[in-house]
Protein backbone atom coordinates (compact mmCIF):
# COMPACT_ATOMS: atom_id res chain seq x y z
CA UNK A 1 0.00 0.00 0.00
CA UNK A 2 1.20 3.74 -0.75
CA UNK A 3 1.37 6.01 1.48
CA UNK A 4 -1.02 9.16 -0.17
CA UNK A 5 0.41 12.09 2.21
CA UNK A 6 3.17 14.10 1.95
CA UNK A 7 6.09 13.16 4.12
CA UNK A 8 7.03 15.61 6.72
CA UNK A 9 9.99 17.85 5.70
CA UNK A 10 12.80 17.58 8.30
CA UNK A 11 13.35 20.84 11.02
CA UNK A 12 16.10 22.39 10.34
CA UNK A 13 17.42 24.79 13.97
CA UNK A 14 18.62 28.22 13.36
CA UNK A 15 22.54 28.06 14.17
CA UNK A 16 22.98 27.57 18.21
CA UNK A 17 25.51 30.63 19.44
CA UNK A 18 25.65 28.66 22.69
CA UNK A 19 27.65 25.64 20.96
CA UNK A 20 30.67 27.53 19.57
CA UNK A 21 31.08 30.03 22.58
CA UNK A 22 34.35 30.51 24.55
CA UNK A 23 34.04 30.12 28.65
CA UNK A 24 32.87 27.54 31.18
CA UNK A 25 29.34 26.06 30.32
CA UNK A 26 28.14 27.86 32.95
CA UNK A 27 29.06 31.10 32.08
CA UNK A 28 27.92 30.36 28.34
CA UNK A 29 24.65 28.95 30.00
CA UNK A 30 24.12 32.58 31.58
CA UNK A 31 24.66 34.35 28.41
CA UNK A 32 22.97 32.30 25.63
CA UNK A 33 20.31 30.56 28.16
CA UNK A 34 18.35 29.34 24.84
CA UNK A 35 21.07 27.39 23.83
CA UNK A 36 20.29 23.61 23.93
CA UNK A 37 23.70 22.68 23.57
CA UNK A 38 25.22 24.25 26.40
CA UNK A 39 22.72 22.09 28.68
CA UNK A 40 23.25 19.54 26.88
CA UNK A 41 27.09 19.74 28.29
CA UNK A 42 26.19 20.52 30.98
CA UNK A 43 24.03 17.67 31.29
CA UNK A 44 26.34 15.26 30.35
CA UNK A 45 29.16 16.62 33.33
CA UNK A 46 26.75 16.59 35.60
CA UNK A 47 25.76 13.15 34.62
CA UNK A 48 29.74 12.26 34.18
CA UNK A 49 30.12 13.18 38.03
CA UNK A 50 27.70 10.83 39.26
CA UNK A 51 25.12 14.36 39.85
CA UNK A 52 22.02 12.76 38.19
CA UNK A 53 19.04 14.65 39.70
CA UNK A 54 21.55 18.05 38.55
CA UNK A 55 21.61 16.30 34.94
CA UNK A 56 18.24 15.69 35.14
CA UNK A 57 17.52 19.23 35.70
CA UNK A 58 20.08 20.97 32.88
CA UNK A 59 18.37 18.14 30.40
CA UNK A 60 15.08 19.11 30.85
CA UNK A 61 15.44 22.86 30.69
CA UNK A 62 17.45 22.09 27.49
CA UNK A 63 15.04 20.15 26.19
CA UNK A 64 12.21 22.66 26.75
CA UNK A 65 14.16 25.02 25.33
CA UNK A 66 14.88 23.03 22.04
CA UNK A 67 11.01 22.28 21.49
CA UNK A 68 10.53 26.11 21.79
CA UNK A 69 13.22 26.43 18.77
CA UNK A 70 11.44 23.15 16.90
CA UNK A 71 8.08 25.21 17.18
CA UNK A 72 9.18 28.40 15.85
CA UNK A 73 11.45 26.78 12.58
CA UNK A 74 8.26 25.07 12.24
CA UNK A 75 8.22 21.64 13.50
CA UNK A 76 4.20 20.68 14.49
CA UNK A 77 4.79 17.62 17.14
CA UNK A 78 6.27 15.63 14.75
CA UNK A 79 8.40 14.37 12.02
CA UNK A 80 12.46 13.82 11.24
CA UNK A 81 15.22 16.15 13.25
CA UNK A 82 18.46 14.93 11.48
CA UNK A 83 21.14 14.48 13.32
CA UNK A 84 23.37 15.78 10.38
CA UNK A 85 22.36 19.12 10.90
CA UNK A 86 24.72 20.36 13.06
CA UNK A 87 22.25 22.97 14.91
CA UNK A 88 19.89 19.64 15.61
CA UNK A 89 22.36 18.62 17.67
CA UNK A 90 22.08 20.15 21.25
CA UNK A 91 18.33 19.43 21.23
CA UNK A 92 19.02 15.90 20.21
CA UNK A 93 21.73 15.42 22.97
CA UNK A 94 19.43 16.87 25.68
CA UNK A 95 16.88 14.06 24.76
CA UNK A 96 19.36 11.90 25.35
CA UNK A 97 20.58 13.04 28.48
CA UNK A 98 16.78 12.94 29.69
CA UNK A 99 16.02 9.85 28.61
CA UNK A 100 19.67 8.82 30.53
CA UNK A 101 19.02 10.71 33.96
CA UNK A 102 15.65 9.76 33.91
CA UNK A 103 16.32 6.21 33.57
CA UNK A 104 19.25 6.63 36.44
CA UNK A 105 16.42 8.73 38.64
CA UNK A 106 13.98 5.45 38.13
CA UNK A 107 11.71 7.52 35.82
CA UNK A 108 11.58 4.04 33.89
CA UNK A 109 8.35 5.44 31.32
CA UNK A 110 9.82 8.50 30.82
CA UNK A 111 13.48 7.25 29.87
CA UNK A 112 11.13 4.93 27.39
CA UNK A 113 9.45 7.93 25.62
CA UNK A 114 12.80 9.95 25.77
CA UNK A 115 14.23 7.11 24.01
CA UNK A 116 11.53 6.64 21.31
CA UNK A 117 11.13 10.02 20.45
CA UNK A 118 14.84 10.37 20.26
CA UNK A 119 15.04 7.61 17.74
CA UNK A 120 11.75 9.01 16.22
CA UNK A 121 13.47 12.09 15.88
CA UNK A 122 16.37 10.61 13.84
CA UNK A 123 17.75 6.91 14.32
CA UNK A 124 21.29 8.15 13.20
CA UNK A 125 21.35 10.72 16.57
CA UNK A 126 20.04 7.39 18.56
CA UNK A 127 22.67 5.35 17.26
CA UNK A 128 25.10 8.14 17.82
CA UNK A 129 24.69 9.14 20.98
CA UNK A 130 24.62 5.31 22.13
CA UNK A 131 28.35 4.98 21.12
Amino acid sequence: MRNLLPETPPTLLPDDPGASATGSAEEVAARFPASSAVWATLAEQAFANGATVTAYAYARTGYHRGLDQLRRSGWRGSGPVPWSHEPNRGFLRCLHALARAADAIGEADEAARCAQFLRDCDPAAADALAG
